[in-house]
């Protein structure tokens, strides 16, 4: 990409799409294309199709999403399905039509089967049944990889495709029905040193093992990922280690200063045992994550406080 060129951003609002806004302002990018979901519903069709004839950019990546916990997912799994479709059917389609360069689509870690061999390869797609609180949102992602590649096997259309690990950071939805683990985590272990509570509650029982990448180490891999791959296959970005639940609440409640007991409310699920992506073929591509996970917390944390007017609630 030239720094000149038109690049869409899909989802600028969200927690991946404002940390590519602020990546490619700060490496000096000066022709970013932004639109609300107001000003542009990307699940018509025909909204989607006349942005692309009007602005032509000419590289897109496509963040937008709806997203959410294992709560929202198991709750409305119709809209995960459908609104994700749709999204990414019209992106796709519309950049590949209006000649759009190069689009990156962002699918999640949760596309590989429940129980895959840790840590995961990108090869282990489609090998065993998903997980089942969220099987419709990573049935849809699954989608948008081989959409991708149909569209560069067939119109030879440069698509290609990431798949990040859990994300968190500044900007984060930290609304306690509808969030992930990171984002729940700090914000009840805040309200509960707040409001003096003796315990905080876990979902789960702590035992299960997740993989965190901050939202700025997100960014920066996939702006080097549109300037520098071209493959077929896709590529999982991580960190290529992981934690416990029970680990990670406990540094949360230290970073946080919270002084209480965890409670594990053992009758809530625990989704997949373990989700650690190998991420060889993202170091054979030249990127490597830099932020540890403790210095990702206390900037995240320090972003809620900031922000606790006015974030997503």
């Amino acid at each position: 990409m030239n720094k000149q060129d038109k690049i869409y951003i899909a989802g600028h609002r969200g927690l991946v799409g404002s940390a590519i806004v602020r990546n490619l302002e700060a490496s000096g990018y000066t022709n970013l294309v932004l639109r609300t979901s107001k000003e542009l519903d990307l699940t018509s069709q025909a909204d989607v199709n006349k942005f692309f004839e009007l602005e032509k950019p000419g590289y897109v990546f496509l963040a937008a999403a709806k997203v959410g916990g294992i709560h929202a997912n198991d709750t409305y799994p119709a809209d995960f399905i459908r609104d994700n479709l749709q999204i990414q059917t019209n992106v796709i389609d519309a950049a590949y039509r209006n000649n759009a360069k190069k689009l990156l689509f962002l699918g999640s870690s949760c596309i590989y089967p429940k129980f895959a061999p840790q840590p995961m390869k990108e090869e282990h797609l489609l090998t065993g049944e998903l997980e089942p609180t969220n099987e419709w949102y990573a049935i849809a992602k699954i989608a948008g990889i081989k959409m991708c590649q149909a569209y560069k096997k067939q119109y030879d259309f440069n698509a290609i495709s990431i798949m990040p690990t859990n994300l968190y950071g500044p900007g984060d939805n930290f609304n306690l029905e509808n969030s992930h683990v990171m984002p729940a985590l700090i914000r009840k272990f805040h309200d509960a040193k707040i409001n003096n509570q003796p315990q905080v509650e876990v979902w789960g029982t702590g035992t299960p093992k997740r993989e965190f990448l901050h939202v700025d180490d997100m960014a920066e891999a996939s702006v080097y990922l549109m300037n520098e791959y071209d493959g077929f296959d896709f590529i999982n970005v991580g960190t290529g280690a992981d934690v416990t639940i029970k680990e990670l609440a406990e540094l949360v409640s230290e970073v946080v200063g919270f002084e209480g007991k965890l409670k594990f409310d053992t009758s809530k699920p625990d989704g997949t045992p373990r989700k650690l992506l190998d991420v060889s073929r993202l170091k054979e591509a030249g990127w490597e994550a830099k932020i540890e996970l403790r210095e990702g917390i206390k900037t995240t944390y320090d972003w809620f406080l900031d922000n606790n007017n006015s974030f997503r609630a």
